[in-house]
């Protein structure tokens, strides 16, 4: 059942002006806090820049269910209370949009049983109507992108390849002919990230009319003779399809689903017309990652982002630009950031076409980045956190999301004098209740004398001495960075009482593509070499961590990592926590899915690469000595959950403390509400157990 708040609480909640006057004191962080915090995320503005809308998810802290809600925010008001809309009984609404004129708000929800899409008249006082479905299609909407004039609409979701309308009865799937149960495959894809493939069924875009608020006819598949996924598989959505500035056409970002589809990267930029007629890529020349199409506010140009290198996922994505009237064959394209070492994660135009807005991680932070269209010179213009969702306003300001390590996301907007101020505080009464934590960055020589960044996270309050748990992050092309997290979370982790230790060893990401290619080859050499520079320089730098009790704790390259110290390190942690890791680099180069992935980082295929066993945890098992918790997720195929059960059962043969937990409904993450709690319980006990003190 859906939670309700009382309309008068509600805006309290959401402001945070429910002050903690009855609270007495604050509290250490809970597991079940860090499930049950709201989620901000899909913010939009009107286009006359008056209105915010977003979505807040909730969780029900007794059932753990989960119910996503649209709430209306007045930008002109600095003592706007956010009010809730559209709501709907036992439905969930998300995604939202203000149509072109921004009398109208669009947003998806399952009020009719299916994913659908509904609409919500807002006057120009922000007094709103009822909810009205604007769709009903045979398949699920997945996303939808409205045009600039508001006449036509894209939809996109899990549609049969041969199905010539938004769904059809039959989902197109040939590898269930029947009679009996089994899955027959002639290619891979055979699994992709959490589930079975389902050949014959892609991600399909569809244009329709919009008429009066409604879509109208049925619609015209753009892939025209293309088959693949768009947007792409697993994670694409939104930013990859951008209307042409006439309505003409759509262009979206694709990669051919073939039999060389799991080790390529190769998304490329089509453009077509509403129609579905005159398919083209223009992106062919470049045989790596095109995506993230953005038309400028005047049509003149397009810009988006691209790798360099075929085959590599974290090759630095650069910002480009095309002219209307350059060349196809992109031999006048212009980089943008071509001498900028950051890899671009989004891109927004400035509303006056001048510059364009960015974000990227930089050292520990992932800020907003102006880029000068004309010079390509790059700004920074956010501190420190995390943002996102960046949305350029007339008056040069922008509204974006930010977290950090103490909170997740709010709604923030900068002017163009940068002074900044926070619109939303989701979840001002719960962080009123819970303890801030101390954050320290710190700097040391890793290998080769590089520079390497680390963090120390630990409760604010006490002197005495505190264990350490090290964190090491997955990817490997990641970063623990200023960020916040639902499934990894040093703050929760540091409010058990531990000092948290992160360290972003050669491979991380934000430190310059030459720093991140280093790990290539190389999983076992210069990480752990980091790992154990940036341990001593924690204990040196803080005295008050214990270094005598410690755990380590580490997911996919981060549980590849437990493996390997648990064989090169064996003496210094005296427990270890591993989720989905690589326990055996040989069964994992044939079992894994995106085979680009393996076969990049580890110089090809396995029996092509050279020294292929070099890295491979499972050669140093006689060393193993450390207590152990294994975890893993059923339903993950990225590193499917043998990888736990062979080291798990290697260390319950050999007599080595360890444990097992296994989510038979979780894929590579953990997501769900009663599993995350499950979850922090096994690991804080696992660590209270192994590094209590003497005393």
């Amino acid at each position: 059942m859906k939670r309700k708040i009382p309309a008068s609480l509600a805006a309290l909640f959401l402001t945070g002006t429910l002050l903690s006057a009855s609270i007495v004191s604050a509290r250490p962080m809970t597991a079940e806090d860090l499930a049950t915090l709201n989620r901000l995320g899909s913010p939009a503005v009107s286009p006359d820049g008056n209105w915010a809308a977003y979505q807040v998810t909730e969780t029900d802290p007794e059932s753990y269910q989960r119910n996503t809600g649209l709430y209306l925010l007045d930008l002109n008001s600095s003592n706007a209370l956010p009010r809730r809309l559209a709501d709907r009984a036992d439905a969930s609404e998300h995604s939202p949009s203000f149509s072109p004129d921004g009398k109208s708000l669009y947003f998806l929800s399952d009020a009719s049983g299916k994913e659908q899409l509904w609409r919500v008249d807002i006057s120009p006082d922000g007094q709103t109507g009822e909810p009205v479905q604007a769709s009903d299609l045979t398949a699920d909407i997945a996303g939808f992108h409205i045009s600039r004039s508001g006449k036509k609409i894209a939809l996109w979701g899990d549609i049969a390849r041969d199905c010539e309308t938004f769904g059809c009865a039959d989902d197109g799937n040939r590898a269930e002919p029947g009679p009996g149960t089994g899955r027959e495959y002639d290619e891979l894809f055979v699994r992709h990230w959490s589930s079975w493939e389902t050949p014959g069924n892609y991600s399909r875009i569809f244009a329709f009319d919009l008429m009066n608020g409604k879509i109208a006819g049925n619609g015209a598949a753009l892939d025209g003779d293309l088959v693949g996924d768009s947007p792409s598989k697993p994670f694409g959505g939104g930013e990859e399809i951008a209307w042409t500035p006439e309505d003409e056409g759509v262009f979206f970002a694709m990669r051919i689903a073939d039999r060389n589809e799991p080790k390529s990267t190769n998304l490329d930029i089509y453009g077509t017309m509403a129609d579905g007629s005159r398919t083209k890529n223009f992106t062919e020349a470049n045989r790596a990652t095109d995506t993230m199409p953005v038309f400028s506010p005047d049509g003149l140009w397009l810009a988006w982002a691209a790798m360099e290198r075929p085959g590599y996922e974290s090759d630095r994505l650069v910002l480009k630009v095309r002219g209307k009237s350059d060349k196809s064959d992109g031999s006048e394209d212009r980089l943008l950031t071509a001498d900028w070492d950051r890899s671009v994660g989004s891109i927004a135009w400035a509303a006056d076409g001048k510059s364009l807005y960015v974000t990227a991680q930089d050292v520990l932070d992932h800020p907003v980045f102006q880029v000068d269209f004309e010079s390509g010179a790059v700004t920074r213009l956010t501190g420190g956190g995390n943002a996102n969702n960046v949305i350029p306003l007339a008056d040069g300001s922008i509204i974006y999301t930010l977290n950090s390590l103490q909170a997740p996301s709010d709604l923030y907007r900068r002017t163009p004098d940068g002074t900044v101020r926070q619109l939303t505080n989701v979840n001002g009464s719960e962080l009123a209740a819970i303890d801030e934590v101390d954050i320290r960055r710190f700097d040391f020589k890793g290998a080769n004398g590089a520079q390497v960044w680390g963090q120390i996270i630990k409760p604010k309050t006490g002197k005495k001495k505190l264990p350490m748990a090290f964190l090491v992050h997955g990817g490997p092309q990641g970063s623990f960075g200023n960020s916040w997290s639902s499934r990894w979370n040093p703050k929760v982790m540091a409010s058990q009482g531990y000092a948290v230790v992160t360290i972003d060893f050669h491979g991380s990401a934000g430190y310059g593509q030459e720093f991140m290619d280093s790990i290539n080859q190389d999983w076992g050499g210069k990480p752990l070499t980091d790992l154990k520079l940036g341990h001593a320089a924690a204990l040196k730098l803080d005295r008050q961590i214990d270094g005598t009790r410690s755990c380590a704790l580490g997911a996919s390259y981060g549980g590849y990592m437990m493996n390997w110290i648990s064989g090169n390190w064996p003496d210094q942690f005296d427990c270890i926590i591993n989720h989905a890791g690589i326990f055996d680099l040989r069964s994992f180069a044939f079992s894994t899915e995106e085979l680009w992935f393996d076969q990049w980082d580890h110089g090809g295929p396995w029996w092509s690469r050279p020294d292929a066993e070099k890295w491979n945890p499972v050669n140093h098992i006689e060393k193993w000595k450390t207590p152990t918790l294994f975890i893993h997720g059923e339903k993950d195929f990225r590193i499917p959950y043998t990888q736990s059960l062979m080291p798990f059962t290697y260390a319950q043969e050999r007599n080595i403390p360890s444990r097992l937990l296994i989510f038979p409904d979780e894929n590579h993450w953990v997501l769900k509400g009663k599993n995350s709690v499950q979850w922090h319980r096994n690991v804080f006990d696992w660590m209270a157990k192994w590094t209590k003190s003497e005393e």
